[in-house]
């Protein structure tokens, strides 16, 4: 099986208030076939820093549940609980984060034509936002004379 880039994404809701609003977004990238959910973990902080680690199937609140379960069509327990618990480090008390690992689908039949063409990928690296925004700051800003 060919498999494109993989990334982890993990995202904070401070002051525990994730109720599920990034679910059309993330549905719309699985369905475009843009990205494929490999597993995703939620974290959740309390007020005294003790942590949660929850799996889809684990899921109480069934509206959550209904609409996150279609989109990780098998849980393939690539992240581990110290995985979470490691970047959960990094949450402040009485947060909670969503940690996904996901596939790059759009770019499977790219990386697939590298490899038939025996090429080698030697860079692939993200460039932070605020560092694309510097930039085109920079480009706007007039040339002195």
């Amino acid at each position: 099986m060919s498999l494109g880039p993989v990334e982890m994404l993990l995202v904070k809701f401070p002051g525990n208030q994730f109720k599920g609003e990034i679910v059309p977004a993330l549905k719309e990238l699985v369905e475009t076939n843009t990205i494929r959910v490999l597993d995703i973990l939620f974290l959740k902080k309390d007020a005294d820093g003790n942590l949660t680690i929850v799996e889809i199937s684990e899921i109480e609140d069934d509206d959550i549940y209904d609409a996150f379960d279609p989109l990780v069509p098998e849980v393939n327990g690539f992240l581990s609980e110290s995985d979470a618990i490691t970047l959960a480090q990094s949450l402040e008390n009485n947060s909670s984060a969503a940690l996904m690992l996901f596939e790059n689908t759009w770019a499977t039949r790219f990386r697939d034509a590298i490899v038939n063409a025996h090429g080698q990928v030697i860079l692939n690296e993200r460039i932070p936002r605020q560092v694309i925004e510097a930039l085109a700051a920079e480009q706007l800003q007039p040339i002195a004379p």
